[in-house]
């Protein structure tokens, strides 16, 4: 491993889903450029995929669990979430034929919650070409074909899709990833994308954001994520980490209440990276979740949002999808009334006297202070004030496909890696020596505010040049 260096090439990846293509970034002469890789073991080969379904936590194999069901249902993530479900329904489907069931009895819901739709062949390359031939495919619509099972004992209730309550055998296959409402995603939270839109935009305004990559596992959010699954009889979960090229390298099966915890832990120390304190520019490839415009400025440019206001920002992505859609924080082309009919369709899971509760802590609310406002009020606003005068973001697409999309207020697109050099430039000042930040696989890494970057020991700093 090594640290910073002079003139670099560096290859990253880009395209997830479409291409998954390596892509070469030229630096110039006078830039100390530091690539940030995280630490994460060989991949996986089959075997020890074989081998994660057959040593499960806390309970037995799936090939034990599931005799004698006939309706079986897996829940996989969608395009959205990096999972190689691909790689690991061979060996489910081979558990189940063990257990009795044939393929063809087998339905895979593709739960992507209020994420938007994906094309169908390609959430069929998602499960694999094998498994959607064999199998009956379906990608869950969270506006409609959802049945209330009831409601949590923290409140929440609870409509879930139709084939969920029809199925008399139901497993997960998900990923760990930072996020930032629940800290991380995967385990039970997988489910979530299985819920009606108004009970998934219920939970996430419900519950306070944990942060990006925090410590959300004692949380009120995760309890009643843990209950819902509970309720709708999720039987087991296939949690999966990927490497910064979207490879597999750590695949665990069972309870995940059981391991969990292990696996948070896991995801934070390999993919550790220190905050960009100090650099002159700070660049996040937003592989592997670089699916759309949408997705780069939800999950691909933390490191972005946390540089000093005088950093440069690129982020870097295919965006082969376009602009994207996110029915509950639409990034771009926001629905007219978007705000209204969401709190609307909010409104319509509770009870009268709860909808009370609600427009009269409304009426006691107090506004926050104006500009002129003391100091200590002033402070609570002071992350959103930098983050507004902070540069623009550079965008750089690496995909031509389709139209230029529509981009953020504060995102400058562009379609050539020169271009952003040369935006850089103008905004540094050309010649001087700039200290450079790569995180080449941003929406996977998260900042150890305990580290700086001006001092990176030489085995936090992984280095693939190309030269």
């Amino acid at each position: 491993m090594t640290s910073a260096r002079s003139g670099c090439r560096v290859q990253v990846r880009t395209g997830a889903w479409y291409g998954d293509r390596p892509l070469t970034l030229e630096f110039p002469a006078q830039w100390d450029v530091t690539v940030l890789w995280p630490r994460t073991p060989p991949r996986l080969t089959d075997a020890g995929i074989r081998a994660g379904l057959e040593q499960p936590v806390g309970q037995r194999p799936i090939r034990e669990l599931c005799r004698g069901s006939v309706r079986p249902l897996v829940i996989v993530d969608d395009l959205n979430r990096p999972t190689p479900a691909a790689r690991i329904m061979p060996a489910l489907l081979r558990q189940l034929s063990d257990g009795g069931i044939p393929a063809h009895q087998v339905t895979i819901l593709m739960a992507g919650g209020s994420h938007g739709a994906s094309p169908a062949e390609a959430c069929k390359q998602k499960i694999g070409r094998e498994a959607a031939r064999a199998c009956r495919f379906l990608v869950h619509d969270p506006r409609r074909d959802t049945v209330l099972v009831g409601t949590t004992s923290l409140g929440t209730p609870v409509l879930v899709n139709r084939e969920v309550l029809a199925a008399d055998f139901v497993v997960g296959i998900g990923g760990i990833y930072p996020n930032h409402t629940a800290g991380f995603g995967g385990g039970s939270k997988l489910l979530i994308g299985a819920l009606d839109l108004r009970v998934i935009s219920y939970l996430h305004h419900r519950y306070a954001s944990v942060g990006w990559g925090g410590a959300g596992m004692e949380s009120d959010f995760r309890r009643d994520l843990d209950e819902i699954a509970r309720m709708i009889r999720l039987q087991c979960v296939i949690s999966a980490h990927v490497d910064a090229d979207r490879e597999l390298v750590r695949l665990v099966s069972g309870d995940p209440q059981v391991y969990y915890r292990q696996e948070v832990a896991f995801a934070r120390d390999a993919f550790r990276a220190p905050p960009p304190d100090g650099a002159d520019v700070v660049i996040a490839n937003a592989f592997p979740n670089d699916l759309s415009v949408t997705f780069v400025f939800k999950k691909g440019d933390f490191p972005l949002r946390c540089c000093a206001p005088g950093s440069s920002r690129v982020a870097i992505a295919a965006c082969s999808e376009g602009e994207g859609a996110h029915a509950i924080y639409p990034v771009v082309g926001v629905p007219i009334l978007h705000e209204l009919r969401d709190r609307l369709g909010r409104l319509s899971l509770l009870p009268p006297r709860e909808i009370a509760a609600k427009l009269a802590r409304r009426l006691r609310w107090v506004p926050a202070p104006p500009a002129g406002a003391p100091p200590q009020a002033r402070a609570v606003l002071a992350p959103a004030l930098a983050l507004r005068e902070a540069r623009p973001v550079w965008l750089f697409r690496t995909s031509p496909e389709p139209a230029a999309p529509t981009v953020p207020r504060e995102a400058r697109l562009v379609h050539a890696w020169s271009e952003a050099i040369h935006a850089v430039r103008r905004e540094q000042g050309a010649g001087h020596r700039l200290r450079v930040l790569v995180y080449p696989c941003a929406p996977l890494q998260v900042l150890d505010e305990g580290h700086s970057s001006a001092g990176i020991d030489a085995d936090r700093a992984i280095s693939r040049e190309t030269r």
